[in-house]
């Protein structure tokens, strides 16, 4: 199923999580990979079944990404346990941890379209001034 197709309530429950955790992380996590950095969570996706979520994160400043990671899926359960009580579901989703890379990708995409060959190839790709089909 596609995201846009996806039912409303995972969507629902991973924007409910997406903000447990932000709370969570504004509280601190005593693992030394995490003490002291500062993480964003940019979106939680549920599987439909509720039993899986995938949490979305940047670490600001981009820094030490490895080492975040490692601490984060040191935390897994901890986080789970956090969220349960935080998101009232029946079961508990096993909670997995992903680096969003999509801000990079955007920097790259936007870098590629100030370069001035593809500024030169945007600029002769567009129509000319002349209107056309107008017959007055």
């Amino acid at each position: 199923m596609a995201k846009s197709e996806q039912s409303p309530r995972p969507l629902r429950i991973g924007e409910e999580m997406r903000h447990a955790l932000a709370r969570i992380f504004e509280h601190g996590l005593h693992d030394p990979a995490l003490a002291g950095i500062a993480l964003t969570v940019t979106e939680v996706r549920v599987s439909p079944d509720l039993k899986n979520a995938t949490a979305f994160v940047v670490p600001l400043g981009g820094s030490h990404a490895a080492e975040v990671m490692a601490g984060l899926k040191r935390a897994e359960g901890y986080l789970r346990r956090e969220l349960a009580r935080a998101v009232k579901l029946r079961y508990a989703p096993a909670l997995h941890f992903a680096l969003d890379t999509s801000f990079e990708h955007a920097s790259q995409i936007d870098a590629l379209l100030r370069r001035p060959e593809v500024a030169r190839d945007i600029a002769a790709a567009k129509p000319s001034a002349k209107k056309t089909g107008d017959a007055s």
